[in-house]
């Protein structure tokens, strides 16, 4: 929802500096608006309807991003007109993954999750595994499409994900970023980072990267690595973001990701692993 919403941007003026004040606002701002209708919208299909078709036309995004003001915040400090929460993420926790391209061309984008630590810390009679508890994502308020209901999958962030050139279908490359609600927002700036801004997977993945905390009372902090400039900071804090530097020790908060893209005219492959985590990237 958010690449679609950012189709609708008027002029280019947001998209001429990676990480600038007006990017970042830009996306932030954006992203909220995600979150805004994912945490309403997204659920089982098989329990209620689900408007894809809606949410994702021209004619949604045109209306929704028409809400993005250039120098001040939609939701200010986070806080959103009806649901305070529901600009931000829910409960977050950690996942892991791995991408996989091989000779043939086949690809493979795999992500497991326990969701908390050891999930529900319950371990099945005679295996070695525990069972997850992404139920956490589920709501408990009646009438909410994501409500909790026995059989039910809940809302969750488990996107293995892979991307293709829009006129060949050919494999542009396979890739997640890792790290519960920061996954959607990692992919969106990842996969920016290589087709706005040509870097290459290991750039796409080294650069600073923020991240829209969860709720916290009646707001959310928007949390960015120090790689960002200081003056980038204020910027985006005169516009009204509550925006919270991390430090060295944190960075594990932007999550962790690894891309394999391919050469469409060659056939090459190029990866990178994110260097806030314990993964490499390796040929065969």
């Amino acid at each position: 929802m958010a690449l679609n919403l950012l189709k609708q941007v008027d002029g280019d003026d947001w998209k001429q500096q990676h990480n600038s004040a007006q990017y970042l606002h830009t996306l932030i701002e954006v992203l909220r608006l995600a979150f805004l209708d994912t945490r309403w919208f997204v659920t089982d299909p098989a329990f209620e309807h689900v408007p894809v078709a809606e949410l994702l036309s021209d004619e949604y995004a045109k209306a929704r991003i028409a809400l993005v003001h250039p120098d001040k915040v939609l939701i200010p400090f986070g806080l959103a007109a009806v649901d305070p929460k529901r600009g931000s993420p829910v409960l977050s926790s950690g996942t892991v993954s791995f991408q996989v391209v091989d000779g043939a061309g086949n690809a493979v984008s795999m992500v497991n999750s326990n969701y908390a630590g050891f999930g529900t810390g319950l371990i099945p009679q005679g295996v070695g595994f525990t069972l997850q508890n992404r139920g956490a994502n589920f709501s408990l308020q009646h009438g909410h499409p994501n409500v909790f209901t026995p059989g039910k999958r809940p809302y969750h962030t488990i996107i293995p994900a892979l991307a293709l050139y829009s006129d060949s279908q050919l494999l542009h490359s396979t890739f997640t970023v890792m790290g519960g609600f920061m996954q959607p927002q990692g992919h969106v700036q990842v996969l920016l980072n290589q087709l706005l801004f040509h870097m290459d997977p290991q750039a796409a993945l080294d650069v600073p990267r923020f991240c829209i905390g969860t709720s916290e009372g009646d707001f959310s902090y928007v949390y960015v690595e120090p790689g960002v400039d200081e003056a980038v900071v204020e910027a985006l804090r005169l516009k009204g973001h509550a925006i919270r530097v991390l430090d060295a020790t944190q960075v594990s908060t932007v999550g962790r990701g690894q891309i394999i893209t391919k050469n469409p005219r060659n056939g090459v492959l190029c990866a990178g692993s994110d260097g806030r985590g314990d993964g490499l990237p390796m040929g065969w």
